[in-house]
C-alpha cells in the first residue's frame, strides 16, 4: 500500500535532498514507524525516483540517526530505546530550563507579545484537534523562548535535537488531555518570563518537558499493551 507520495521537483535543490526531506518528514510524523525495514526498491517506487537518489537519502538520515544501518541486513527507521529518551529528556530539560532563565532576563517586549499571541492560538487550535497545527504553534513557542535568550550557542545545540523532540511532540500532543495540560504549563513560564523571575521560569520549563517525557512513556507503553493485543488476539474477560 502506497503512504508516500510522489517528491515534487525544486529547482532550487538536487533530487537527493527532495528525496532527504520526504523521508526525513515521513519518518518524523510516524509514517514510517521505528524499527520498520526501508527497503530502496519500495521506496524509489513510491516516490517515483530511482534507487540511487533514495541511498543517498538513507545515508544521510544515518548521520542524522534517524536510520540504523545492519550488515547483511539493510536499512531500518531508528528505534529509541528507554535509555535512549532519558538521555534525550535530560539534556532537552537542562537546555530548555537554561533558555527560559535567560529569556526572562532577556527577552524583548515584542517577543512577550508572541509568546502570549502563541497561547491564544494553541488554545484556538485544541478545539480543532488539528494536530500538525498544535504541534506547529507549540514548536513556535519553545523557539520564541530560545531567540529571546540570546544565546546562539544554546540555540544551535537545541536545533541539534530538533528532529528527536519533533517525534516527541507528535506523540505527546495526540494524548487525550496533554494539549489542555501543555497551554497550562505554558501559561505560568510566560508569567515567570513577564515578571522577570529567571529562577522560576527555569524550573516551570523544567516541570514542563519532565511531564512530557512522563506522558510519552505513557503513550509509548500504551501503544506497547495495544500491540501485544493486536498480536495474541483479544485477551479473556
Amino acid at each position: 500500500m502506497r503512504r508516500l507520495l510522489p517528491v515534487k521537483l525544486d529547482n532550487y535543490k538536487p533530487l537527493r535532498d527532495v528525496v532527504f526531506e520526504s523521508l526525513r518528514e515521513a519518518i518524523i510524523k510516524g509514517i514510517l514507524k521505528p524499527g520498520e525495514r526501508l527497503m530502496e526498491l519500495q521506496l524509489a517506487e513510491e516516490l517515483g525516483v530511482s534507487r540511487t537518489p533514495v541511498r543517498e537519502a538513507l545515508r544521510k538520515l544515518e548521520l542524522e540517526g534517524l536510520v540504523v544501518m545492519l550488515p547483511r541486513r539493510g536499512a531500518y527507521v531508528a528505534g529509541l530505546s528507554a535509555k535512549d529518551i532519558a538521555d534525550i529528556f535530560e539534556v532537552r530539560a537542562a537546555l530548555e530550563a537554561l533558555a527560559a532563565g535567560l529569556a526572562a532576563e532577556r527577552i524583548t517586549e515584542e517577543e512577550l507579545e508572541a509568546l502570549e499571541r502563541s497561547l491564544v492560538e494553541l488554545a484556538e487550535v485544541m478545539e480543532t484537534n488539528d494536530l500538525e497545527a498544535i504541534v506547529s504553534l507549540d514548536t513556535r513557542f519553545h523557539e520564541i523562548i530560545y531567540r529571546a535568550s540570546r544565546n546562539d550557542r544554546l540555540v544551535q545545540i537545541i536545533s541539534n535535537l530538533q528532529d528527536q523532540i519533533h517525534r516527541f511532540r507528535l506523540t505527546t500532543l495526540s494524548r487525550p488531555g496533554r494539549t489542555r495540560e501543555t497551554i497550562e504549563e505554558h501559561k505560568k513560564i510566560v508569567e515567570a518570563i513577564s515578571e522577570r523571575q529567571a529562577e522560576l521560569a527555569a524550573q516551570l520549563a523544567r516541570e514542563h518537558i519532565e511531564n512530557a517525557e512522563s506522558n510519552l512513556l505513557a503513550s509509548l507503553l500504551q501503544e506497547g499493551e495495544n500491540d501485544s493485543r493486536d498480536s495474541a488476539g483479544r485477551r479473556p474477560q
